[in-house]
């Protein structure tokens, strides 16, 4: 198992002029179903202890229960924190990309309303969403220089925060959104395809809820 270190964060920083921060970045939901897609950002700066909490991990090499006790935590390490979503019909209005790069706008407005800055982004994954301008996007995150880590949330401790803090947040929506909505089984798949989730859209059809642009396994095309 890969584990979590500070040496992306430390070569970012030291890159950077004295006094800036680095972001963290990892993304939760971008295959669901239904439910929001989330992005959390985790920010560091050069007075960040090398003491992160020692359970932390990529959010999907550990449970739910570790990951909602590690929340807390993983806050009270960082300099700031957030988390930003995009609905499921704002995914279907922009795209899962500009759904992406909405929900990381939120965060970073909830950073700014806070009065925190950053001046670079570590990535999770390949591909850099949070550079990619489109038509209907008018309202991405901020321009600031992004390094592409893959495996970035298991190699990570920044971006293993991050990871972490957007997973329990979408999770607590969707348990929420479960009982408001009871019959897909969201409390469990998350909004992601299990068999209980297609036998309920075979049983229910999709609601306001499902990304209704996507193809939903088990609703009929029209």
């Amino acid at each position: 198992m890969i584990t979590p270190s500070r040496e992306l964060e430390k070569a970012a920083l030291a890159a950077l002029p004295a006094g800036s921060y680095v972001a963290g970045v990892d993304e939760v939901g971008r295959g669901s179903l239904a439910g929001p897609v989330s992005v959390g950002i985790a920010v560091v700066g050069n007075e960040t202890t090398d003491d992160f909490p020692a359970k932390l991990r990529d959010s999907k090499q550990i449970s739910s229960h570790v990951r909602e006790e590690l929340a807390e935590p993983v806050r009270q390490w960082l300099v700031a924190s957030a988390v930003g979503h995009a609905s499921a019909a704002e995914i279907d209005e922009r795209g899962i990309i500009g759904g992406l790069r909405l929900a990381a706008a939120r965060a970073a407005t909830q950073l700014a309303e806070a009065g925190v800055a950053f001046h670079a982004v570590l990535l999770d994954g390949s591909h850099d969403w949070w550079s990619a301008d489109s038509l209907f996007d008018v309202d991405g995150p901020p321009r600031v220089p992004v390094t592409m880590t893959v495996k970035g949330d298991a190699s990570s401790a920044v971006i293993a925060c991050a990871s972490v803090l957007a997973k329990v947040e979408r999770d607590a929506l969707m348990v929420a959104l479960d009982g408001a909505h009871p019959g897909y089984d969201w409390a469990r798949n998350k909004g992601y395809s299990s068999p209980s989730h297609i036998e309920a859209l075979s049983r229910l059809g999709a609601s306001e809820y499902h990304r209704r642009s996507w193809h939903l396994p088990g609703v009929e095309e029209k």
